[in-house]
């Protein structure tokens, strides 16, 4: 694996700030948007004087577009007002992580636009700026190196995809996105995973959106006489290796077969509606019915590229985008399981002219987008006859991949006219670079030193507590205190008092924590502490609920040694413990018994 294999990542993390270039909240929505607007868009010219192969593939998929617009947008989201400057907070934390990823700050840098035409930009381009390059991280197999760190805008959200039709929110277009590009330096599928874990633990350190949807990890493979492909969506790390393993082997398969793909010749389209009047198929009945032979094409439309998908899988995955049609039927499979009859299928081989060394495919649907899937597989054929085509893929659930569309290249890009150049100023880089947050496991060891166990450290960086623990123990040296204070006592008690936990870190702010943590040691114990809180919760002032019951600790124990003689002291303590929870010192009841047993 390590000498087939090259690979690179590319990982696009949404910041937690205002949009990029306009003031509107990273907001995103889920009622009734405000307006309805309706566009189309189409492939222009770039830098290079060239159309973009991604954007001309994306125009045959001729469709409008529809954008829900909320009152948390402007008029730069649908491109009638020119972007505003560039947001200086998202500017600050791509800095921070270019620092941290050890790269070199671009001091002036071009505001680009960046051809996209499948409706998920209402301008038919993304902004985005290079902010730093040539930077590293380290990996147990070696040195990774990072190609370059940019700074872009998210794109329009997806919430409807039909044939012609496609409607986007513009709830997330324009939040500031960071994008970060290694080099092909990964050798074999678990260092692509230690790297993407390696990059996303620097990403977590900074001001960076959490939950689904707000990092996107993309990888791009190449193997030896291959072509590279990039992987979308390439998120849980459960699947990384298996996707990488099964993406390699169908680059392997496509170049081991490609000398007989290259043999297929397509023939024309033939009209077959005739053979299917009284068909017992339901994805044929009562529909149009087209198919065409594929010469010297028998055993290879079956050949297997991933687990349970094959080239006749490819070639439709193809052809969907383009035509819209809901999938093949070809000659390699097995044709029982459409409850094709036997007559039916010697027609079509009859009149299709099907030989022996033959294969044939069967399509449903309209002329015209029959002619386009034709068309589609025709082209796609071709492609795989040369070998891996070069390609944007979708990571599946299932460790396969799914074509997406041809890979863009550098005509897609141009420069943004309606921006100034941005000049990043030393005095700023030194300032980033001084103040920076520190790494997940950084913190998980400064946890470690003040005695806490793995739960609570990892409960207090989860609930990014960690500044509160901090300040908090200035207080009082009871860590452990400091740590369930701050954590757990707060979520079980919403729960016991029906509250949500927002209204009780509202009362248990870092004031009222600070004036009971300092007590703990003196005037209450750490078993004290959930009791008092919860009697703050309740109502009471500090003042209050710091009090405790005037108990005879020593009336207790003798009581209760006269009622159970012969126990040992630790039965004793447990008794009294469990009877008085939080009522009584742990120290001072030890001194109790040792008193009066002596006695």
């Amino acid at each position: 694996m390590k000498e087939e294999l090259k690979a690179g990542l590319e990982i696009h993390q949404q910041l937690d700030t205002h949009k990029l270039f306009c003031k509107c909240p990273s907001l995103l929505r889920n009622d009734e948007p405000k307006l309805l607007i309706e566009r189309e868009l189409n492939p222009v010219v770039g830098e290079t004087g060239k159309i973009d192969t991604a954007a001309a593939f994306e125009k045959l998929k001729d469709k409008t577009f529809h954008y829900q617009f909320f009152d948390t947008n402007c008029l730069v989201e649908i491109d009638e007002e020119p972007p505003h400057g560039i947001n200086q907070e998202a500017l600050r934390i791509a800095l921070q992580i270019a620092h941290l990823l050890n790269a070199k700050i671009f001091p002036v840098s071009q505001i680009m636009r960046k051809t996209v035409i499948d409706g998920s930009n209402t301008s038919g381009f993304q902004r985005t700026v290079l902010i730093a390059h040539d930077g590293h991280i380290e990996t147990s197999q070696g040195k990774v190196r990072i190609e370059t760190i940019a700074l872009e805008e998210d794109a329009a959200r997806k919430k409807e995809d039909s044939h012609g039709k496609r409607v986007y929110s513009l709830d997330r277009l324009g939040i500031p996105l960071v994008e970060i590009t290694t080099k092909p330096d990964l050798k074999n599928p678990e260092q692509i995973k230690e790297a993407a874990l390696k990059i996303g633990e620097i990403l977590r350190a900074c001001q960076v959106k959490r939950g689904l949807g707000t990092i996107r990890q993309d990888v791009n493979i190449s193997i030896p006489k291959g072509q590279r492909v990039e992987i979308k969506g390439f998120q849980d790390p459960k699947i990384m290796v298996s996707t990488v393993l099964n993406e390699v082997e169908r680059q392997k398969k496509i170049l081991e077969i490609k000398s007989d793909l290259k043999k297929i010749k397509v023939d024309e389209l033939t009209n077959l509606k005739e053979h299917f009047e009284e068909t017992d198929c339901n994805l044929l009945k009562e529909k149009p019915v087209f198919g065409f032979k594929l010469t010297n094409a028998k055993g290879i439309i079956g050949k297997e590229l991933q687990p349970d998908k094959r080239i006749g899988t490819d070639l439709s995955e193809y052809a969907k985008p383009v035509s819209g049609i809901g999938g093949i039927i070809h000659s390699d499979e097995n044709l029982d399981k459409y409850e094709l009859k036997t007559n039916e299928i010697k027609n079509v081989i009859k009149t299709l002219g099907v030989g022996k060394q033959d294969a044939f495919i069967i399509i449903t649907t309209s002329k015209e987008y029959a002619e386009k899937a034709h068309s589609a597989i025709k082209q796609r054929l071709n492609l795989l006859g040369k070998g891996v085509p070069k390609e944007v893929r979708r990571s599946n659930p299932d460790s396969t991949t799914t074509f997406l569309r041809p890979m863009p290249g550098a005509a897609r890009m141009y420069p943004e006219t309606d921006c100034e150049l941005l000049r990043i100023k030393k005095q700023l880089m030194d300032e980033t670079k001084k103040n920076l947050p520190k790494l997940a496991s950084e913190n998980k060891r400064y946890l470690q030193e003040y005695g806490l166990n793995d739960e609570l450290v990892k409960v207090v960086l989860k609930q990014n507590k960690l500044q509160e623990f901090k300040e908090l123990t200035n207080v009082t040296d009871h860590y452990d205190s400091i740590a369930k204070s701050l954590t757990l006592f707060p979520i079980e008690l919403a729960r016991k008092q029906n509250q949500s936990k927002k209204e009780i870190g509202e009362i248990l702010n870092l004031d009222v924590l600070a004036a009971v943590l300092e007590k703990v040691g003196n005037d209450i114990t750490p078993n004290d502490l959930k009791g008092v809180l919860e009697k703050i919760v309740q109502g009471e002032n500090i003042k209050d609920a710091l009090k405790r019951e005037n108990i005879d600790l020593d009336k207790i124990v003798k009581d209760l040694i006269s009622e159970k003689p012969g126990l040992s002291i630790g039965a004793y303590m447990g008794l009294i413990m469990g009877k008085y929870k939080g009522q009584v010192s742990g120290n001072e009841l030890m001194d109790s018994l040792k008193k009066n047993i002596d006695l």
